[in-house]
């Protein structure tokens, strides 16, 4: 009877009617085995994390000002520099006296995702109207656009921003003001005195984020320039208790979508404006909980010593969870860290690391326990697909598991157990964990390349002897075997 079984379960799972009793019969009880692993200093090329490159691009009256993105320099930023992001800073000059955004503008920007996808990089996405004229402070008018014509452009971006989502990090909320920075504005506060933005002003600023949120999927998030600007837009205190907390936290509300963005990062003690509260601690500390869930990021702006070096620097991008900064601004402040900036290349973001893995297999099931540990200095702020991978010489498994990297916090170490079932087919199994991007995980091939979508986008473990650079699988060096 044994004899008949064992012949009849390769064939019956074949053609997928294997029962759960015939294939606890089929698997040969193993004992747990566990095993201990090290961590390297490697700067690994993981997506939206890192230090990223400026990379802004005009039209104007005429349609002239387009520099589109090229595709080798993008994929040398991933490959020979381990950055994966840019900031791709579309600016919409021609646009801000005529409702309509051009087709061929559309054509353009949805040729920048194609060429992005081909790199294997993707993109924080901000758009604005205007850069500063002559002098300081910029003269006026500032040459930005009102409420009513921002939000019909938005609705006309909306398509290009879902179908490309699979290539954006982050959308910074840009359209107000010079830079997209919401200060120096025409139409959303006093133009004569900045300082001054009235009721009517801040429920235009609001519209502006509604339509982005509403543009983008779900699970895509915004970062707007200061804390208090999603304070008041969204009636929250400032201080910790005005932060996301975890059961709020990627509920899909307008809050839990909103981040921040820091363009001049350690320049004084309010960073030009950045902190607004009394004392200025208490906007710090609502960011350093806001951001356990969404992203912040921004680029340094000036020397200023002793805050802008490194010591202070790192402590507070720690406290601040950044994910992201520009590695070509501020020159001066960046080059002040000397080696340490390797340390930022390490740290910005997430980096997860296995300690300890149990493997066991009995009856038909395999139990998988993990230890990971976050040592970046912030989580993921968009969703990943947790896979187990069965791999032999001949087949592959792949098994969903319940897991949120999202929550696997800075600093902290995770808990995984799963129990799944194992590979219908007879033979010795390599596990592997495959923590994917959820809009990328595939075998496919990179166009005009030899490298694979999931090896590109899913996420490196910081660990030795672990990764298949062919397939973006992390290997836990444990094996199972179905008989």
């Amino acid at each position: 009877m044994r004899r008949l079984v064992t012949r009849l379960v390769p064939a019956l799972a074949a053609i997928g009617l294997l029962l759960p009793t015939q294939a606890a019969l089929a698997h040969e009880a193993a004992p747990g085995t566990t095993v201990t692993y090290t961590t390297n200093d490697e700067v690994i090329a993981n997506q939206e994390r890192g230090f990223y490159h400026h990379a802004e691009t005009h039209y104007y009256a005429d349609n002239s000002g387009y520099v589109p993105l090229d595709v080798t320099k993008l994929r040398n930023f991933r490959t020979q520099e381990h950055i994966t992001q840019i900031l791709r800073l579309f600016y919409l000059e021609k646009f801000a006296k005529q409702d309509t955004i051009d087709k061929h503008y559309l054509d353009l920007m949805q040729a920048d995702f194609n060429t992005a996808r081909a790199a294997g990089v993707k993109m924080i996405v901000r758009f604005a109207y205007a850069l500063p004229g002559a002098g300081w402070p910029p003269p006026t008018p500032y040459g930005d656009a009102p409420v009513s014509r921002v939000v019909k452009q938005i609705k006309q971006l909306a398509p290009i921003l879902r179908a490309n989502s699979d290539m954006i990090a982050v959308v910074q909320s840009g359209f107000v003001g010079l830079w997209g920075e919401g200060y120096y504005t025409d139409y959303f506060s006093n133009p004569a005195d900045p300082s001054q933005v009235s009721d009517q002003n801040w429920a235009d600023r609001k519209a502006v984020i509604d339509a982005l949120l509403q543009a983008l999927p779900k699970d895509k998030m915004v970062q707007v320039r200061t804390p208090y600007m999603k304070q008041r837009m969204y009636g929250l205190p400032t201080g910790t208790a005005g932060g996301l907390t975890a059961d709020q936290a990627y509920d899909g509300s307008a809050v839990a979508r909103i981040g921040q963005h820091n363009d001049c990062f350690l320049a004084s003690p309010d960073d030009y404006g950045t902190y607004l509260s009394d004392p200025i601690e208490l906007d710090k500390d609502f960011v350093a909980q806001d951001t356990n869930y969404v992203p912040e990021g921004g680029e340094t702006c000036g020397v200023n010593p002793p805050r802008s070096e490194w010591p202070s620097a790192s402590a507070e991008m720690a406290r601040l969870h950044f994910s992201f900064l520009n590695i070509e601004y501020h020159p001066d402040v960046l080059a002040s860290w000397g080696s340490n900036i390797e340390i930022a290349k390490q740290k910005l973001g997430y980096r997860f690391a296995l300690t300890q893995s149990t493997v066991s297999a009995q009856r038909g099931r395999v139990n998988v326990d993990l230890k990971i540990r976050n040592d970046g200095w912030a989580a993921p702020y968009n969703p990943r697909q947790v896979q187990l991978i069965f791999q032999s010489d001949k087949h592959t498994y792949k098994v969903g598991v319940p897991a949120d990297p999202r929550r696997w916090g800075a600093g902290t170490t995770t808990d995984l157990n799963w129990t799944v079932p194992a590979p219908p087919v007879p033979g010795k199994y390599k596990v592997l964990l495959n923590i994917a991007d959820p809009k990328l995980h595939s075998q496919a091939k990179l166009p005009g390349s030899t490298e694979t979508y999931n090896a590109v986008y899913a996420v490196r473990l910081a660990n030795n002897s672990t990764w298949q650079p062919t397939t973006g699988y992390n290997d836990l060096q444990q094996t199972v075997t179905v008989g």
